[in-house]
């Protein structure tokens, strides 16, 4: 069983991703920690504690990390996920408290208390774990793997036809702290960044047939995701953004859903056309070797992370 932490910022597909975490016999999930990125810190974290009693899993800690990126002003998403920050769904407030610690500090305690053994999975602004690598620097070769959803490579159509970020080859996480994404790119961390390229394609969507499965279901669970299908759907978006999050829990638990290769790859820090870009360099000759060397998602079986985020979801 893979020990994960899981740092996000619900928004419905962060949602759908601790859904997934929670369930999968494959995870143990150790923690949530929740960050400023689809909606500010009070929101996200009270949607994560608002998941967690809905599958009845107060078990485990949410800690509340950074509100504000590390040197910057938190933007505005331009893509809603409704006033509850979560498709509409208007679960009910949550009970269970918030861990004492902050969420650096509680990434910064799992980390050492299992070296070798813990993968962060980044679904948010790298903004938290960013603040853990610098105040413990100690914990970077401690670290199992961070997976994220993170960046656009320009691999396909879909890397920018899909663009979340506010500039135009830009993924949001990436934009709303590119020194955050930096500092953990340039940190050394076995880092699996998987880009808009595979986790906004088309192929990730739902049939009706499908849809009506989730909405018919007596899980929760199921019937939240329905509602976010249908949510995004009636303004004129497909069912991937519901899920583009789960994408980074699919890989924690089954690695051959994603093929990766290796490339340098710089975050953009400057202000203006391409701030938050991932520059990825894949040239044969003259290659900047001193970018941070990433595992980035080439393509994946969309067809089995489907199967896979609907199973969970109905059992």
């Amino acid at each position: 069983m893979r020990k994960v932490v899981l740092d996000c910022d619900p928004g419905m597909d962060d949602s759908m991703a601790i859904v997934m975490a929670a369930k999968s016999e494959a995870l143990k999930l150790l923690a949530v920690t929740t960050v400023s990125g689809n909606y500010p810190v009070e929101v996200t974290s009270r949607n994560a504690r608002k998941v967690l009693e809905m599958l009845s899993r107060t078990d485990i800690p949410v800690a509340r990390g950074m509100a504000h990126p590390m040197v910057r002003q938190s933007p505005k998403d331009p893509f809603t996920h409704g006033a509850d920050g979560q498709a509409e769904n208007n679960l009910p407030e949550p009970k269970m408290p918030l861990s004492a610690l902050h969420a650096a500090d509680l990434i910064i305690k799992l980390v050492m208390a299992n070296p070798g053994e813990v993968a962060i999975l980044c679904t948010g602004p790298m903004t938290n774990l960013a603040m853990a690598i610098t105040k413990a620097p100690e914990i970077v070769p401690m670290i199992e793997s961070v997976i994220a959803i993170s960046g656009a490579f320009g691999l396909n159509e879909y890397a920018f036809l899909n663009a979340t970020g506010d500039t135009p080859q830009s993924e949001w996480n990436v934009y709303v702290d590119p020194e955050a994404a930096d500092i953990v790119y340039r940190s050394g961390v076995k880092l699996v960044a998987l880009g808009l390229d595979i986790a906004t394609h088309f192929s990730v969507n739902f049939s009706e047939a499908q849809i009506a499965a989730f909405a018919a279901s007596d899980r929760k669970e199921a019937r939240f995701l329905s509602r976010a299908i249908r949510f995004v759907n009636d303004r004129g978006f497909d069912a991937y953004c519901t899920i583009i999050d789960c994408m980074a829990v699919g890989y924690a638990i089954d690695p051959t859903l994603v093929a990766t290769k290796a490339y340098r790859v710089g975050v953009e820090t400057k202000d203006g056309l391409t701030l938050g870009m991932t520059v990825r360099d894949g040239r044969h000759h003259h290659v900047w070797e001193q970018l941070p060397l990433v595992n980035v998602g080439i393509s994946a079986d969309h067809g089995r992370f489907l199967q896979l985020l609907s199973e969970l979801t109905l059992q």
